[in-house]
């Protein structure tokens, strides 16, 4: 039988060693494990075509077989939380510039190249993540144009918001 002293080296063995959920907050892991359950729909632990097919129906993004396909295979076996949040560590290890992930972000709600539809990003923008306030969001979409048919420019969007939209500013 191991004696006490093995076991409790044992345990600090496993804590000094570096895991990809190290990379991240424990609020970062935690909103990375909400956006992994409103994917899982039929909740079975692993994000399928069919659970991806139901979130990009959602948002209202028409996607293709292909694009589902593609998607999936960008991870490495099947796509369970570890896995996604492996994923999350590989591209956020310094090799994705900050505004690439901006931009990303808000391609997500796009329902075409270049519009995003206000209400719907309204009630995203609540309901998910950092969540905001009524408030917040009205403060927000104040700053946006929105059109007539309510709809967000998603390109002049992005621009407000990355490295792009300074640097037309300083020329």
């Amino acid at each position: 039988m191991p004696s006490k002293g093995s076991r409790s080296s044992s345990k600090k063995a496993k804590k000094g060693g570096s895991s990809v959920f190290d990379m991240f907050s424990q609020k970062q892991v935690a909103e990375f494990k909400e956006g992994f359950q409103f994917m899982d729909r039929d909740r079975d632990g692993i994000i399928s075509k069919e659970d991806l097919r139901a979130v990009c129906d959602d948002v209202g993004r028409m996607t293709s077989e292909k694009e589902l396909e593609d998607m999936l295979n960008d991870a490495e076996g099947p796509l369970n939380f570890t896995t996604l949040v492996h994923m999350f560590g590989s591209r956020s290890s310094g090799e994705v510039d900050e505004d690439d992930v901006v931009a990303a972000g808000f391609r997500a709600f796009e329902e075409s190249p270049g519009v995003i539809d206000s209400e719907r990003f309204r009630t995203m923008l609540m309901a998910f993540g950092d969540r905001f306030s009524t408030k917040e969001v009205d403060d927000a979409f104040e700053q946006m144009e929105i059109d007539d048919n309510g709809k967000i420019d998603g390109n002049e969007l992005i621009g407000m918001l990355t490295a792009s939209a300074k640097k037309e500013e300083d020329a």
